[in-house]
């Protein structure tokens, strides 16, 4: 290319006006606010301000002034006084002892005699062995005999206050039920002396055993 050539080139360059520059510099004022609205450039943080005070200037030295101690006064003596006659008081009177007084003597205390309790009296036993009753045996049944069936069967009796037997209960069996059922029907008919408590009849339990041998 030739020399006239660059030359017009470069004097054929645009140039922006002022109002063209005025408007990309707006434009791009907008883009940074907006990146920095949406936290993309963080701005630089304010730099802090250093604070100096001035002292005041140091006062000058004021000059003391001169301390004059006071004069001494003049001592005044003054004339010593006559020593006084000493009056001697009069003795006081001791007071006189007062009565001591006397503790009566303690009254003897006298233990209370222990109480006896009454001997609590305890029920006698009721009897069925007794000779007037006239108890009958109880019956040996047949075909425990055949089968050679005995033992012994032992009853619990509550005997009431006029000698009844108000309830009979098998206590210990024979090993036979025929056995236990015949005493069972024969004591439930029996008379029997009543326990007594002092000397009032009272109702109380007591075993009867029943024995059943072919030997009889």
């Amino acid at each position: 290319m030739s020399a006239g050539t660059h030359a017009f080139a470069q004097t054929a360059r645009p140039r922006l006006s002022p109002l063209g520059l005025g408007s990309v510099v707006v434009i791009h004022l907008l883009i940074l606010f907006g990146l920095v609205r949406m936290n993309l450039i963080t701005l630089p943080a304010p730099l802090a301000v250093l604070s100096v005070s001035l002292l005041p200037p140091a006062p000058e030295a004021v000059p003391q002034a001169e301390i004059v101690p006071p004069k001494p006064r003049p001592v005044v003596r003054r004339p010593t006084p006559l020593p006084q006659p000493v009056q001697l008081a009069a003795p006081a009177e001791s007071p006189s002892p007062s009565p001591i007084a006397v503790a009566p003597a303690p009254t003897p205390v006298v233990a209370p005699a222990p109480v006896v309790a009454a001997p609590v009296a305890t029920p006698t036993q009721p009897r069925f062995d007794a000779d007037y009753l006239d108890n009958p045996k109880p019956v040996y049944p047949a075909i425990s005999r055949r089968l050679n069936e005995q033992g012994r069967v032992m009853l619990r009796v509550h005997v009431a206050a006029d000698g009844n037997a108000a309830e009979v209960q098998l206590h210990a069996s024979s090993g036979s039920s025929r056995l236990d059922q015949s005493a069972l029907d024969a004591v439930r008919r029996w008379k029997f002396v009543p326990a007594k408590l002092g000397k009032d009849p009272v109702a109380a339990w007591v075993l009867v055993p029943i024995a059943f041998t072919l030997k009889d």
